[in-house]
């Protein structure tokens, strides 16, 4: 949703009317997860996509459609479709799309998109069938809402999932039993920006700005050396913190939505971090260094409080097995381990002890 807001605040400057369209179930396989969106203007332009290309064309047509009659609509495209031969999904799976007319006073979706913009989680719950089909309510982490959903049966049910949605930070699909029978609703919730902390302006790490900035993180880089923190060396990075990281990180309240990478193989810079990594809920934390580094790292991090439960969060060796060895091959090999553990795609080396060869080299 955030990299569609730009595109959509644009046609609402042109005085056109958008259409938003969110895939709200898979069956099967699709090339997109739930919760991926497309944008509609009443030009006919579109924006993001729900299917990578499969049924866009399709979805369009029913986006102006459903601008026209000012009422949304719940799709299905897939091989079982009898539109399967022009539109159905090359993967063989099936999608569900709810596409709806976004309206500016509807006040749960102008909530939703503010909470967006400025880069807090929110959560949308959107009834997509039954009497109140198109009703929909917004949470926030601290509780509060906007909206209803027509039957307190469903704002109870929303408010008794959100909080678990929120520590996951992933859509849901939820049925509800009420009066008048079962009703599908869509939780869509978004969460904040990604961030990624790098502790160490090292040369790993100049590349790794670079891939990190291209998927859409923020990126810290915090180092209390000012020979190596320079504006000329991270020009790229969003912030570049000449100080001691574990204060930075300790300031900053990491959330669920962080990620943290330690670089520097100086233990009094790093260990330090890492423990302030550590009682956070970051997503992603990981450390540089060899097997024989780190087992000395874990040794130290013992001493300064840490448990084994706490010290199995670290991903180490880093990055992902690509028989990395040059910097910038290390930092690909550092954010795609990143995506896989954001996407719930890897579980940690470390805890399920797969052995890895790579990292003998980054001693």
């Amino acid at each position: 949703m955030r990299e569609l807001l730009p595109i959509i605040d644009r046609w609402r400057e042109e005085e056109k009317r958008v259409a938003l369209a969110t895939v709200v179930r898979i069956y099967g396989s699709a090339p997109l997860p739930l919760g991926a969106k497309m944008a509609v203007s009443s030009a006919g332009e579109m924006a993001g996509s729900v299917s990578g290309g499969c049924v866009e064309g399709a979805v369009v047509q029913e986006a102006l459609a459903c601008l026209a009659a000012g009422q949304p609509k719940l799709l299905t495209y897939g091989i079982a479709d009898e539109l399967a031969q022009s539109v159905g999904l090359a993967c063989g799976g099936a999608i569900e799309v709810w596409v709806t007319p976004l309206a500016r006073h509807n006040r749960a979706y102008r909530g939703f998109e503010d909470a967006v913009r400025a880069g807090q989680p929110a959560a949308l719950a959107t009834a997509l069938t039954g009497p109140g089909a198109g009703a929909a309510l917004l949470i926030l982490p601290d509780g509060a809402a906007v909206g209803a959903l027509g039957d307190v049966r469903l704002d109870d049910a929303v408010f008794a999932r959100t909080p678990d949605l929120f520590t996951v930070l992933r859509a849901e699909r939820l049925t509800v039993t009420t009066d008048a029978g079962p009703v599908e609703l869509f939780l869509d919730v978004q969460p904040p920006p990604p961030r990624l902390w790098i502790v160490g302006a090292v040369h790993i790490a100049t590349a790794l700005v670079t891939f990190a900035r291209t998927l859409g993180f923020y990126t810290t880089v915090i180092d209390p050396r000012a020979a190596f923190a320079t504006p000329e060396r991270f020009g790229h990075a969003d912030a570049l913190l000449v100080r001691w990281p574990q204060e930075v990180l300790t300031a900053a309240n990491l959330d669920a939505a962080a990620c943290v990478v330690v670089l520097t193989h100086d233990a009094k810079i790093d260990n330090p971090a890492l423990v302030a990594a550590l009682r956070s809920p970051a997503r992603y934390i990981g450390a540089l260094g060899a097997r024989r580094t780190h087992a000395k790292r874990l040794d130290a991090l013992k001493e300064l409080g840490m448990d084994d439960a706490q010290l199995a969060r670290i991903h180490a060796p880093i990055g992902l097995d690509i028989g990395a060895r040059r910097p910038e091959e290390i930092a690909l090999a550092i954010m795609a381990e990143i995506v896989a553990v954001v996407n719930g795609r890897k579980e940690n080396f470390y805890n399920s002890q797969i052995t890895l060869h790579h990292s003998s080299s980054r001693s």
